[in-house]
């Protein structure tokens, strides 16, 4: 069972280690390449911030983005902002986001996401969590998947899991970290052709496009080719 409170602390405590980490940097490290192709940090800072707006949107019950034009000129606009700028906004825009998600509410609802996804609102936390976890590690300043708390890489593997199950392009595979298995791809009726086996931040770097999964070993056929997210 999700538990939103729980989340939204666990949103809160990671945004604080991203403040902290992104507080040591200059505006020229500001403005170098992210890990994000085409991005610089600033514009990984401009969508975190963005981002947290964008929910306090859905949980209010307002679309995520006008559009994803205006987004992206969003995120290209606010990119070379000095740093101290950048991270203000980001407190400052998360902070809103704790403060939607402490409304009392019906956490049971269905919440619209970006490009018509849909959810429960209890989910959104989890979501935002992804975010910051996920693009602390994009700002490519120290912090790697092997990082992230154990619970969330188990809890991000079986999301990613669940967003590729039943996808025509995905074949039927099974994901081990040798402790822990997750299943993927379009139906079998004779079980998972594939197996992925590999350390658990390996399997989410592949999952999540961040790694190519060289240090992954596959049985019964080649690394699947993953859609975009």
């Amino acid at each position: 069972m999700i538990d939103h409170a729980h989340d939204l602390a666990s949103v809160r405590d990671a945004t604080e280690r991203l403040l902290t980490a992104a507080g040591a940097l200059d505006n020229a490290a500001a403005s170098e390449a992210s890990r994000l192709p085409g991005w610089s940090r600033g514009h990984v800072l401009a969508h975190l911030a963005r981002n947290a707006d964008a929910l306090v949107n859905v949980f209010e019950g307002r679309p995520m983005y006008p559009s994803t034009e205006v987004r992206d000129a969003d995120i290209a606009q606010d990119a070379p902002r000095p740093l101290d700028v950048q991270l203000a906004d980001l407190r400052a825009a998360s902070a809103r986001f704790q403060a939607a998600g402490a409304v009392p509410a019906d956490w049971s609802r269905t919440v619209e996401l970006r490009g018509g996804v849909t959810d429960t609102a209890a989910r959104v936390p989890f979501r935002r969590w992804i975010e910051v976890e996920v693009h602390h590690v994009d700002l490519g300043i120290g912090y790697e998947l092997e990082d992230m708390p154990d619970a969330f890489t188990e809890r991000e593997i079986a999301f990613l899991a669940e967003r590729f199950t039943g996808h025509p392009e995905v074949p039927s595979t099974r994901l081990t970290d040798h402790t822990r298995a997750w299943s993927t791809g379009r139906a079998a009726p004779d079980g998972p052709a594939l197996t992925v086996t590999g350390p658990a931040p390996d399997l989410l770097g592949w999952l999540a496009g961040r790694r190519d999964g060289a240090a992954l070993t596959v049985t019964g056929g080649a690394l699947p080719v993953l859609p975009p997210l």
